[in-house]
């Protein structure tokens, strides 16, 4: 009968220390690192930052360029990441937030999927309350009317922003912008300030506001809002957004988005 060797203290520190490196890769705005820089970094000496990088390399976890004598982060980083991307569903993460916009707001909690040159509806919760909106799920929506179509729109990049401008523009309501340049300007406050904002573009008497959802690249591919009756939604846009904005910021995080600090 064998016994299993008990993991010890020691083991348990290195394998710490060798998850912290990899975090420090995934992290850097560089896409190399050297010795020194990971030592200073996580505080370890150069010998132990050796021993760790020899360890994680034997696995492809890490590559080093032989001309700088730096690191890279390996193939099998890669892997683990595109693994774990696979499993992810946003409209089960967003779920939960949705659940709890529309109970913070009293009004109803909205996700889109952008869908080629549009967006769908994929799932809403309503609150307890007699006058809400409800939105059609799985009806194909354009990028330019609503704050959600432009909350996607505004965060794509330019190439794909212009070619969509490029296009016929339906106008929906009286206030559906359609010129090029307004909705240019538009975007440009849009991706400033982090969201966006609709009253009756799309319909007559609504109200939204409405914030991305960013993956690990930092691509739209999600916009969550808060939407109800135009004069009543407007007294509390001010509260929704940030409220939306921080529960889109901790969907995005889920999705591997990691925003930029501020300089």
């Amino acid at each position: 009968m064998t016994t299993a060797p008990v993991v010890g203290s020691q083991t348990i520190a290195t394998v710490e220390r060798a998850a912290d490196v990899l975090t420090l890769f995934a992290r850097a705005d560089d896409a190399t690192l050297g010795v020194t820089e990971i030592a200073q970094s996580l505080g370890l000496s150069k010998a132990a930052v050796h021993r760790i990088l020899a360890s994680l390399r034997s696995r492809s976890f890490v590559e080093l360029h032989e001309d700088s004598r730096r690191y890279s982060l390996g193939p099998a980083s890669f892997e683990l990441g595109l693994s774990y991307l696979a499993r992810i569903d946003v409209r089960s993460l967003a779920a939960p937030e949705l659940a709890w916009l529309s109970r913070e707001t009293q009004e109803t909690a909205t996700l889109s999927v952008l869908a080629g040159d549009g967006r769908i509806y994929v799932d809403q919760v309503t609150p307890p309350r007699e006058i809400v909106m409800s939105v059609p799920l799985g009806q194909r929506f354009p990028l330019h009317a609503g704050s959600s179509s432009k909350a996607l729109l505004a965060f794509l990049p330019n190439d794909e922003v212009e070619n969509y401008l490029q296009g016929q523009l339906r106008q929906f309501t009286e206030t559906t912008r359609t010129e090029p340049d307004e909705l240019r300007r538009d975007l440009a406050q849009i991706r400033s300030r982090g969201f966006a904002t609709s009253a009756g573009e799309r319909q007559a008497g609504a109200a939204s506001v409405a914030a991305p959802v960013l993956d690990h690249s930092g691509r739209p591919i999600a916009a969550m809002s808060v939407c109800g009756p135009a004069e009543r939604l407007a007294a509390e846009l001010d509260h929704a957004a940030a409220l939306l904005m921080e529960s889109a910021a901790r969907v995005s995080v889920r999705l591997g988005h990691r925003p930029k600090a501020d300089t």
